[in-house]
């Protein structure tokens, strides 16, 4: 569902800088909920693994391509990450369907339980932040978000075709 912008809208600079700092901080307190959240963790994961994690619980079977479009990590960034977690029994690869160099990866269940862990932390905060802002406060931020993220969103996903 595309809702088309409200053309009365007027943002000046000042409203928009305000926005971006906005983001800039709230994206540091989730980050540093997810650093506390791996401090129990095992040594060398990091926010890329607990990231790459999340999205794999989200979108399984996403493999290296996907992830670094949906991250903006580089490939070989995105390859080791994911190499990382197979090696720690958190993600296993298979051979792709078509091409065996595409290999999609899903969690094992211990990195169902790894993500599990750090994102109970993230969606408290998130949760708080959402009864702060009330109903309408939850559809508007979603919207707002959908918007930047833009076609990032369909990366990834199975789509099931409709009869």
């Amino acid at each position: 569902m595309v809702i088309a912008a409200d053309p009365r809208l007027i943002l000046r600079d000042e409203e928009l800088d305000s926005g971006l700092e906005l983001l800039l901080l709230a994206e540091a307190a989730l980050w540093a909920a997810v650093d506390t959240a791996l401090e129990s963790e095992a040594a060398g994961l990091g926010r890329s693994h607990w990231r790459a994690a999340f999205l794999l619980r989200r979108r399984p079977g996403i493999g290296v391509q996907d992830l670094s479009r949906l991250t903006s990590l580089s490939k070989q960034a995105a390859s080791k990450t994911l190499s990382d977690l197979q090696r720690l029994g958190l993600a296993q690869k298979a051979a792709g369907e078509l091409d065996a160099r595409r290999r999609p990866a899903v969690l094992t269940e211990a990195g169902v339980d790894f993500e599990a862990r750090v994102s109970e932390r993230l969606r408290a905060l998130l949760g708080r932040a959402y009864r702060t802002g009330g109903l309408d406060g939850v559809v508007g931020t979603r919207r707002i978000l959908a918007a930047l993220a833009g076609p990032r969103q369909g990366v990834g996903l199975i789509r099931k075709e409709v009869p």
